[in-house]
Order: C-alpha cells, then structure tokens, then sequence
C-alpha cells in the first residue's frame, strides 16, 4: 500500500509535536486551583492567554512602603519632607507633599517559577507566597490581575476547565507530575528585529498566541482567508504591509489582512529562562522561526527569590559591600530591571544580573550571569531618573543576613558600577563576567 506524500507530513508533524510536547513538559505551570464555589482542578494552566511555562511573568503594580520614600528622602534631602502653601485671605496653609519624584507604586512583576501560592484578595489584587516564603500583594496595572482575559485549567480528569477571575480563590504551585504531557506543545523559536539581533525562547505571538493549537489568521491578496494552526508553521517574515508564512511542508503564503500578521500586531514577546522577558514590537520585527525547545529546566529551577547582594563602586571609586536596594526600591532577585535597547524592551530578572554599569551620557551597560551584555536606556531603572542606589552594609560572613549598620545612598549621578553576588552563580574568570562594549578600562 502506497503512502501519499501529505499523509508522511502529516505523520512528520505529528511525530515533531509529541517530541517538542514531551520535551518542555516540566517547564509547563502546574497547579491546584481553587475557586469561590469550592471547586478544584488540577492541571497544566494557562494564565490570561500568554502565559503558560514558569519562565513566563506575572504582571501588576506594587505599593511603595512609606519607610522606604523616608529614607530615600532623608538621604537625598536631609529628611526635610517637600512643602507645599497657599496664601488664601491673609492666611498661609501649607501641607507636607508627597515627593512626584518618589511614586507611592510602581510596576513590578515576577515569573510563576517563583510563586508557591497565590490568593485573590480583592477585584484587582493578589497575594503571593513565594517559595523563599516571603509574602508579596501586587494589584492590577495589567490584563494579569484582575481583568483577566481567561484562566485556563487542562484538567486530566475534567478536561479543559475555563475560569474567570471571580472564580478564583486560590492556587497552589507544583511541580509538573511525572508523566504529565500537555495537549499542545508551548511555542518556541528565534525572533530576529530588523537590526539583525536574535532573541531564544518561549513564544507569545501578537502577546495573545503561545501553543501549537493556536490559531494564526490572515488572507491572500486574492481574498482567501486562512487559519493556520502554529504547529503547522515554519517561520514568519515581515513582507510588505503583511508576512511571509511558511509552513512545515514548505509552503509559503503571503498574508494580511488581521493583527497577526499586519501593523495592527501587537508584538511578540519572549520568555527567556536566563534572562526574564524581551519584547519586539512589530515595527521593529522582522523574522521568527520556530523550533524545538531545548530539556525543560522545571520548578525546582525557581528558588523564590533572595535579597540582592553585591559592591557598589562610586564614580570616586570607594567601594561598598552588602544588601542592594536598586533605584530605591528594589531589593529581590525575583524583580525585575526593565530598559529598552534600539526599541525592543527589556524586562531582566535581577537574579540573572552579574552587572550593572552607568553608561555615557545616558542608560547603562547590564551584563547577565551567562556573560551577555546589553546597553539600556529608556527607563527609571537605567537612566537619570534612577532614585538612588541604598547599601547596607553586611559582614563577609552574613552576606544575606540583616545587619544593624545603616543603609548607604549613592545616587546615579555618583554611581560607576554594581557588581551582584548570587548564591548559585557560576563564577567568570574576572569574578564577574566579560568585558562589555563601551565599558571604562
């Protein structure tokens, strides 16, 4: 009995699917979730969409404690509050301000490999417990929390259960099962920009679309329309007002016509174990191919978090060593740097920073533990809005313990170079990694 040729792709396909499945199992988020009405699932999850391996972020906002803009203020203005007044009717009213340069909340984030539990405490609010056992509330300021576009719980036993964020109670993270497969493969590839730089990891596509059964749409110019399953689909390249998609069999098409694949795209996200999240948007897209993942790292690659640790060096050169609060209020491995480089944004867990150095005139060089280096503008974290670096001070044998010292502030126009210590760190030959383009000999 002969065998058409689409029946071997078809076979290929389906043999390729069940390998990359099989292969990125454990980086896929486990957990028991718990809702309102006193249901339980158990399953692979799949959070707002675009989230769904442990290398993925959950996004919100953080309230800034009070202690924490008094001593920068004290640092930075002797503990003199700003003032503000009004003369009304031969009277003057004043009134302690809250410093514009010093917000009461930021954005934050942190990946689900981090998270032991999670508890909906409000409309918009949640709380974490971490795996280091350090409790967090972060609050909406995403579609992650609160306005959650979906919850997705593929349960082995009830199937694929839907969920809404009024119906959630609870989660309880795990690792993935021993022989756990998912239904679908987690998409994984190389996007390259325009500029010619090449990012690895898993995929959100048009920050909506991450599985091998999820649907990419557009249309020929002669109008046919086609919904193509991502697993179906090689590579995609910028082409015209459209893309280029080629698919496993080696058929090209050229579409447009839908926000998959024209301007109305809303970028392509990556999710980089050893570095946190990339973000390209379609202007400055130009090619993704897909490819199998390399043996999933898993929960246990996730350790919740430590304090940040590490030598701060002045512009004078003095050296300080101990706990880091960067930028005033950042002081876990678990949060995350962000800045932008030629357009494409950056999230980085600090927890993959070996270093970080101010650039000339403006942003700063970020070279992780795996030696990469990236120069950063474009954000509070990098540039001259930074509020200030605090280190306290910590003997050499308690490097992660509290201190009774006082914090130390430098700010960024003092600052030269930051050199992190982490716990599990691989060692460089210079202690802290290769020289970066543009780094002071």
């Amino acid at each position: 009995m002969s065998v058409s040729p689409t029946s071997r792709w078809l076979a290929v396909l389906l043999l390729a699917c069940a390998s990359s499945v099989q292969a990125q199992a454990g980086d896929r988020i486990w957990g028991e979730v718990y809702t309102t009405s006193d249901e339980q699932y158990e399953g692979f999850i799949r959070w707002d969409r675009n989230e769904a391996s442990w290398a993925d972020i959950l996004n919100g906002s953080k309230e800034i404690p009070e202690e924490t803009y008094l001593a920068w203020l004290d640092a930075l203005k002797g503990g003199e509050r700003p003032m503000r007044f009004i003369d009304l009717m031969g009277y003057r009213v004043s009134w302690d301000e809250e410093d514009p340069d010093f917000p009461s909340s930021a954005t934050s984030g942190i990946r689900f490999g981090h998270i032991a539990g999670l508890k909906a405490t409000g409309a918009d609010e949640v709380e974490l417990t971490l795996r280091s056992g350090e409790r967090v509330t972060l609050s909406g300021g995403s579609t992650d929390i609160g306005n959650l576009r979906e919850l997705l719980v593929d349960d082995p036993e009830h199937g694929e259960i839907e969920l809404e964020w009024t119906d959630l109670d609870r989660i309880v993270f795990l690792p993935v099962p021993e022989g756990a497969r998912p239904a679908s493969p987690r998409l994984y590839g190389t996007v390259e920009d325009r500029d010619g730089r090449q990012f690895i990891g898993w995929i959100s596509w048009d920050l909506d679309e991450v599985l091998g059964t999820d649907v990419l749409d557009g249309e020929e110019d002669d109008g046919k329309d086609h919904e193509i399953e991502f697993s179906e689909i090689r590579a995609i390249e910028k082409s015209g007002f459209g893309a280029r998609v080629t698919l496993v069999s080696g058929e090209a098409l050229e579409l447009d016509g839908t926000n998959d694949v024209d301007d109305g795209h809303r970028g392509v996200q990556i999710s980089d174990p050893a570095l946190g999240m990339i973000e390209v948007e379609w202007d400055d897209f130009a090619r993704i191919d897909f490819q199998d993942p390399p043996p999933a790292l898993g929960y246990d690659a996730y350790d919740g978090g430590h304090r940040l640790f590490g030598t701060v060096v002045s512009q004078a050169g003095d050296e300080t060593r101990g706990r880091v609060r960067w930028d005033a209020d950042e002081q876990w491995s678990w949060e995350l740097l962000n800045g932008s480089s030629r357009g494409i944004r950056f999230s980085i867990d600090f927890g993959q920073i070996r270093r970080i150095e101010r650039a000339d005139p403006f942003g700063a060089f970020v070279t992780l533990v795996d030696g990469r280096t990236f120069e950063l503008d474009d954000s509070n974290d990098v540039d001259w809005d930074n509020k200030g670096i605090f280190i306290e001070r910590a003997p050499e044998d308690q490097a992660d313990q509290p201190t009774d010292s006082s914090w130390q502030f430098v700010s960024w126009e003092d600052f030269l170079e930051v050199r992190f210590e982490h716990p599990t760190a691989p060692p460089h030959e210079d202690g802290v990694g290769p020289a970066s383009p543009g780094r002071r000999p």
